[in-house]
């Protein structure tokens, strides 16, 4: 039948949660609010699960959020702000800004590439999921996963969303 989740394990999955949440967003901000909020959500009501793919679950729920957001935010009418407005805030990690840099650069090209080959890349390349989850995740057949995946590798390569 099912069986209900279990909140004291879904901190085992926060660190692939939130790979997953940067490559999505292209953010580290975004990606942090994401992943809280996707917890939140999970969190708010006992959940019935059919078979024992928790990340798998979680990584749904977050993905589906995820879109929700960006429609959300697709339908409100937003003011530029201008750069010299925002607070800038410096990261607490030991690295370079060039390492910095590319970082972004590469979140920022996952984050552009079309929904069907940044969800693949985010489940397989950031998550570390098989094919076969994959494919259960997304409700595609394999070979469409490899197929997305190969080119949506190209795409980041190239350097094009």
């Amino acid at each position: 039948m099912g069986r209900t989740l279990d909140p004291s394990s879904l901190g085992d999955h926060i660190d692939r949660l939130y790979r997953a949440a940067c490559a999505l967003t292209g953010s580290r901000i975004a990606a942090d609010d994401l992943v809280q909020d996707t917890y939140a959500r999970v969190l708010s009501k006992p959940r019935l699960l059919r078979n024992d793919d928790d990340l798998g679950y979680l990584l749904r729920t977050m993905r589906n959020l995820f879109l929700d957001q960006r429609r959300q935010a697709s339908r409100r009418a937003t003011d530029p702000v201008d750069p010299e407005d925002l607070e800038r805030v410096e990261g607490t990690g030991v690295r370079g800004p060039q390492q910095a840099a590319e970082e972004r650069e590469l979140l920022a090209t996952i984050a552009d590439l079309p929904d069907e080959f940044r969800d693949v890349l985010v489940a397989v390349d950031v998550t570390g999921l098989s094919y076969k989850e994959t494919s259960g995740l997304l409700g595609v057949p394999e070979g469409t996963v490899m197929s997305r995946l190969y080119r949506a590798r190209k795409r980041v390569i190239a350097g094009v969303g």
